[in-house]
C-alpha cells in the first residue's frame, strides 16, 4: 500500500469512528443537556462546537501521527512491526515430523509442542465457545471493537482507586500478541522503557497489527490461526495439541464440555488446569458455558445439563523422546540438525515432514524381538552372577572401585563437586544418601530408595542390545533398535557405538582372497598353529591366534568349511599370505570407516566397528558386490507439503559380481557345514521350509561382545548384545558365546517378518547365478565329508547332513 492509499485508508477510518462518536453521544442525549444549547448563547454554542471540532480533528491528526510513528518505528522510539511478508506468511512454531516409509509418524520434534488444523477441521463448539467469552462482535468488527474499548474505559475511569475488569482486547488483537511477541521486551523501542508509556505502545502495536491481519485474512483464517498459535499449558500449544493432551481425542471430535473447558483454559492455563486445579477448571468451564447460553449458541437446557458433567480428563504429556524408533530418531538429530543449519530451516519450529526409510510393521517387530530375548537373557545374565559383581578384569578377578570411578565420569559428580567444592566428605555424603527415585526393570518402572552410588551399580548390571535391518538392494534400513530403552539408555548401540566384532569380521578377510588373490570357497589348507611376524610401533611382534576351542584339528578344510567352524587358524594363515593391508582396503571399500590397526589379528576382528557399519558391508554381497551407502531419510518437505530435498545411496563397486555370489555361498555354511556357527537357527522352526539363510557370529574376547549378521534373500540383519562397557560379560562359552546371545535375536526377528505376509519379505532360496546372469569360474561345491560320530548321535547327524547335502547342491 502506498502513502496516499494509506493516507485515504486513514480518513476513511478515522471518519468512521467520528461517526460512532458522535452518534454515540447523541444515543447518551449529551447535547439535550448542554447548558448553552437553546439560549441567547446559541451563537456562543455554534463558535464552541466550530473549536471543538477543530480541535478534536488537530487531537485525532496527532493520534495519527501518533500511530504512524509507531508504525514505521520512528526513529526507533517504538520498536519494530511485522512487515508484510511477515504478515503474509506468520512464522507459527510447528513441531517437526518424522515418519516411516509406510506412513506412520514416528515421533517429533519441537520445543513448542504444536501441530496446526485447518478450519475445516475445528468443531465449531470451540468458535463458538471462544466467540462468547473472548469477542462477541468478532464477526463485526475490524480487529478493534470500539464498543468495547470505550466500556473499558468507562469502567477503568469510574473505578479509580479499585480493581477493574480490564478486557477489550478482541481474538484478533490476542492473535497478533500470539503470533509477534508485541510484548517480549526486544520490540519495544526506546521509549519502551518507560513503564507506563510501554503499556501504551504495546497495545498501539497490538491494534495496528490487529487491523492489518483483518486486512489480510477472513474471519475464518484468523480463527483457525488463533487456535493454532495459543498456549494451553502443559506443553500443549495450538488446539490439536491440546486436544490430544487433555482429552485424547481431536479438535473436530471435542464435545461441549471439552470445548468449553479448553477455551477456559486460555484465561490461565496454570490456573484453570483440569489437571492441576479442576475446581478452577470447572468454574471457568461453566462460566464459558453461561456466556454460550447468553449469547444464543446453546439454549438453556443444554446449560443445566452440561454445568453438571464431570471433567472426564484423559491427560497425556507428549515427549520428544515419545513414539516408536527413539534411538533411531535420537541418531537422526545430529545429521538432521546440520541439514536444517545448512539449509536455513529450525527443526524444532519449521514444521518439516521428514519420510524415512523406517518400515513400522518390521521396526515394532524389532522392539518386540529386542524386549522379548533381552528379558530372557538379563535373567539368566543375574543367575550367572548371582551373589557377585559382573565387572571383571581379563583374569575374571573383580575390578576395584569400579562404581566409584564410573560415577566420577558422570555429569552428576561435575556438579557436586563444583557445589561442595571439592570436599570428599561431603561428595560422598551426597553420593550415598538414600533418595526416592523411579528405575527401569524388565517387570516395568518401578519406585525405590536408592542412593546415587546405589542406581550406578543398579544400572551397570544390564545388559544391552542392537539390531539393525536392512535392505541390500536399495540401501534402506527397514529397523532400527539402538538399545533396551530409551528413556532410561540414551547410548546408541547401532552406529554410535563401536565394538570388537570377533569372527563377525572373517567374512572381509575371505572376501579379499576370494576376489583378489585367486582363492575359492574349496581352497584348502590345514587347520593347524600358525604364527605371523609383523611390526608394530617400531617394535617386532609376534601373533600366534588359536580356535574357539583352543585346539587344533590338523585336517585339511576347505574355506567354506573354516567360515562355517569359524576357524581362526585358516583366517590367520590366509591373512598371512595375503597381508592384513589388503584386508584393511578391502573393509574400506565395504563401508568400515572406523579406525583399523594395521595389525594381523585385524582380520579376527580385534578392531573396534559398529553394527551400521557391519550391516553395510555385509549387504554388499547380496548386491553383486555393489557396496551401498546405509541409507535413513527419502525426502523432507516443508510445512506446505513441498519437497524440499530428495535422497538417493551413495553406491560403489566393492568386489567383482563373481566374488559377492560366492560369499553368499559362503555364509550359508555356518548352516549347512558339520557343526557350524549358526545351526541354533535350526532351532527356530518358522525360519525353515524351502528357505535359505546365512550369517556369521561374532565373539569378542573374554565373552564381552556377541554378534550375528544374517543374510537372506530380501533382508541382512545385524545384531549385537554385550554390557555397558567390555569389563561387563558373561564367563563361559555356554552362556556367552554369540550363537547363544545374539543369534536367537536374529531367530526371534525373522519369524516375526516372516509371519507378517503384508511386508512382501518371503522365505525362499537365493538367486542362482544363472537367475543373476553372472559367470562363475571358481569352484565352489566341495561339500566337507561328515566323520563318524558316536552312535546316540549318529542318526539325527546323518538325517541332518543329508537335508544340508541337499540345501548345499548349486541351483
Amino acid at each position: 500500500m502506498n502513502p496516499r492509499q494509506t493516507c485515504y485508508s486513514f480518513f476513511a477510518r478515522l471518519y468512521q469512528f467520528l461517526c460512532q462518536c458522535v452518534n454515540f453521544l447523541r444515543k447518551h442525549n449529551f447535547f439535550s443537556r448542554w447548558p448553552f444549547k437553546g439560549s441567547e448563547n446559541e451563537g456562543v454554542f455554534e463558535k464552541w462546537s466550530r473549536r471543538c471540532w477543530k480541535g478534536l480533528i488537530g487531537g485525532f491528526i496527532l493520534i495519527w501521527l501518533y500511530f504512524k510513528a509507531v508504525e514505521y518505528n520512528f526513529l526507533y522510539l517504538f520498536g519494530e512491526l511485522p512487515n508484510t511478508e511477515q504478515l503474509e506468511n506468520p512464522k507459527i512454531p510447528t513441531a517437526s515430523e518424522i515418519y516411516t516409509e509406510d506412513g506412520v509418524l514416528l515421533g517429533r520434534y519441537f520445543r513448542e509442542n504444536r501441530t496446526p488444523v485447518r478450519y475445516q477441521e475445528i468443531s465449531p463448539y470451540l468458535i463458538n465457545a471462544l466467540i462468547a467469552i473472548e469477542d462477541i462482535r468478532f464477526y463485526d468488527h475490524s480487529g478493534i471493537d470500539l464498543k468495547a474499548l470505550v466500556s473499558v474505559v468507562a469502567n477503568t475511569l469510574s473505578s479509580l482507586g479499585r480493581s477493574s475488569r480490564g478486557g477489550g482486547s478482541t481474538i484478533t488483537q490476542q492473535l497478533a500478541k500470539n503470533l509477534f511477541k508485541t510484548r517480549r521486551d526486544d520490540t519495544h523501542g526506546l521509549l519502551g522503557y518507560i513503564p507506563l508509556l510501554r503499556t501504551v505502545i504495546i497495545k498501539t502495536k497490538e491494534w495496528i497489527v490487529a487491523v492489518n491481519l483483518e486486512k489480510a485474512y477472513s474471519k475464518e483464517e484468523i480463527l483457525t490461526m488463533y487456535f493454532n498459535t495459543v498456549d494451553f499449558g502443559s506443553n500443549a500449544y495450538g488446539i490439536k495439541t491440546a486436544a490430544k493432551t487433555f482429552f485424547a481425542t481431536t479438535p473436530a471430535e471435542v464435545n461441549l464440555q471439552q470445548a468449553a473447558t479448553l477455551v477456559g483454559l486460555l484465561k490461565a492455563p496454570t490456573y484453570y488446569s483440569p489437571v492441576f486445579h479442576p475446581q478452577n477448571a470447572i468454574r471457568r468451564r461453566n462460566l464459558v458455558l453461561a456466556q454460550m447460553e447468553k449469547y444464543g449458541f446453546i439454549d438453556s437446557a443444554t446449560l443445566v445439563h452440561t454445568q453438571k458433567l464431570p471433567l472426564e480428563v484423559h491427560f497425556t504429556v507428549e515427549k520428544a523422546e515419545d513414539g516408536t524408533g527413539t534411538y533411531f530418531r535420537g541418531v537422526m538429530n545430529n545429521y538432521l540438525k546440520s541439514w536444517c543449519e545448512n539449509n536455513g530451516y529450525d527443526l524444532y519450529a519449521d514444521g518439516l515432514k521428514i519420510y524415512t526409510t523406517i518400515d513400522s510393521r518390521m521396526q515394532r517387530y524389532a522392539e518386540e524381538a529386542v524386549a522379548e530375548r533381552m528379558k530372557d537373557l538379563q535373567a539368566k545374565f543375574e543367575e550367572h552372577w548371582r551373589g557377585m559383581n559382573p565387572w571383571r578384569d581379563e583374569n575374571q578377578r573383580e575390578i576395584p572401585n569400579y562404581i566409584e570411578n564410573a560415577i566420577r565420569a558422570t555429569p552428576i559428580y561435575k556438579e557436586l563437586f563444583t557445589r561442595f567444592k571439592g570436599n570428599p566428605a561431603k561428595i560422598d555424603s551426597a553420593l550415598k544418601a538414600p533418595r526416592r527415585m523411579t528405575v527401569f526393570s524388565w517387570d516395568g518402572e518401578r519406585d525405590t530408595l536408592f542412593s546415587l552410588m546405589d542406581s550406578m551399580a543398579y544400572y551397570r548390571r544390564f545388559l544391552h542390545a542392537g539390531l539393525m535391518a536392512m535392505d541390500p538392494y536399495s540401501g534402506y534400513i527397514r529397523a532400527w533398535v539402538g538399545g533396551i530403552n530409551y528413556k532410561y539408555f540414551k547410548f546408541d548401540h547401532v552406529k554410535q557405538s563401536r565394538r570388537q566384532p570377533g569372527s563377525a569380521f572373517k567374512p572381509i578377510v575371505y572376501a579379499t582372497a576370494i576376489d583378489s588373490f585367486g582363492y575359492s570357497p574349496c581352497s584348502k589348507m590345514v587347520d593347524g598353529p600358525v604364527t605371523i611376524q609383523y611390526i608394530e610401533k617400531g617394535q617386532k611382534k609376534y601373533w600366534s591366534p588359536h580356535n574357539a576351542d583352543w585346539t587344533y584339528s590338523y585336517d585339511t578344510v576347505s574355506l567354506r568349511y573354516a567360515i562355517g567352524r569359524s576357524l581362526n587358524t585358516i583366517v590367520a594363515k590366509i591373512i598371512k599370505e595375503i597381508g592384513w593391508h589388503a584386508v584393511i582396503n578391502y573393509a574400506r571399500k565395504m563401508g568400515i570407516t572406523s579406525p583399523l590397526d594395521t595389525v594381523p589379528s585385524v582380520g579376527l576382528g580385534s578392531c573396534e566397528v559398529s553394527l551400521y557399519e557391519l550391516v553395510g558391508a555385509y549387504a554388499t554381497f547380496l548386491n553383486g558386490g555393489v557396496w551401498t551407502e546405509p541409507m535413513f531419510i527419502t525426502r523432507i518437505e516443508d510445512k506446505n507439503g513441498r519437497i524440499i530435498q530428495r535422497f538417493s545411496p551413495y553406491r560403489r563397486r566393492a568386489m567383482s559380481p563373481e566374488t559377492a555370489f560366492l560369499m553368499v555361498y559362503m555364509l550359508r555354511g555356518g548352516l549347512q557345514e558339520p557343526g557350524g556357527t549358526s545351526a541354533r537357527l535350526y532351532s527356530f522352526r518358522q525360519l525353515w521350509g524351502n528357505n535359505e539363510i546365512g550369517g556369521k557370529t561374532g565373539t569378542s574376547s573374554n565373552y564381552a561382545d556377541g554378534w550375528y549378521i544374517g543374510i537372506t534373500k530380501d533382508l541382512v540383519v545385524g545384531t549385537w548384545i554385550g554390557g555397558q562397557d567390555r569389563s561387563i560379560h558373561f564367563r563361559t562359552s555356554d552362556t556367552g558365546e554369540a550363537s547363544r546371545t545374539a543369534l536367537p535375536l536374529f531367530g526371534i526377528f525373522m519369524e516375526k517378518v516372516y509371519a507378517d505376509t503384508t511386508l512382501g519379505v518371503t522365505k525362499g532360496r537365493f538367486p542362482t547365478e544363472k537367475e543373476l546372469k553372472i559367470r562363475v569360474t571358481k569352484p565352489y561345491f566341495c561339500p566337507t565329508p561328515i566323520k563318524p560320530k558316536p552312535d546316540s548321535l549318529r542318526i539325527l547327524d546323518s538325517l541332518r547332513q543329508i537335508e544340508l547335502l541337499f540345501n548345499n547342491t548349486p541351483g
